[in-house]
């Protein structure tokens, strides 16, 4: 089952239980689910990782409006976002946690043979790929600093 279905399904379901906050933030995933269907060379279904970088900019656009709410002290508005986010962050593979970041993150450095922070564009590149879905790029790259510096 595509997400696009899973979307749609779960849609059906929260109108059905009259869940405003699920129904928003499901309608929102599927509309950009559609505008990347509809794009200009787009194939007709999304690739699995193409659905997970989707969901992945969602759930950055709200953290990143979560914090601006928080910072101008609009709890009615962070309460929209944290809720949207929470229902986002369902479809998301597992991220992984600090310690497991972090050795998942050495194996690599060793694969490539990186031993300074010249090497961190080897070690980026390649973790980028290997943990797509799985960690948030800003916390590989911290990561990455860390070891290598």
């Amino acid at each position: 089952m595509s997400l696009k279905e899973k979307i749609e399904a779960d849609i059906k379901a929260a109108m059905i239980a009259k869940d405003k906050d699920a129904l928003r933030a499901l309608r929102g995933i599927k509309s950009m689910i559609l505008l990347a269907e509809t794009e200009k060379g787009a194939s007709e279904a999304l690739s699995q990782e193409s659905e997970i970088k989707l969901l992945q900019k969602a759930a950055k656009q709200r953290k990143e409006s979560l914090e601006v709410y928080e910072k101008q002290g609009r709890a009615d508005l962070a309460e929209i976002e944290k809720s949207e986010l929470t229902i986002i962050e369902r479809y998301l593979p597992a991220q992984l946690s600090g310690d497991a970041l972090r050795a998942e993150i050495e194996k690599i450095i060793k694969s490539v043979g990186a031993s300074s922070a010249a090497d961190m564009g080897k070690v980026m590149g390649l973790a980028n790929k290997e943990l797509a879905g799985k960690a948030d790029g800003k916390a590989i790259s911290e990561v990455v600093k860390s070891i290598l510096n």
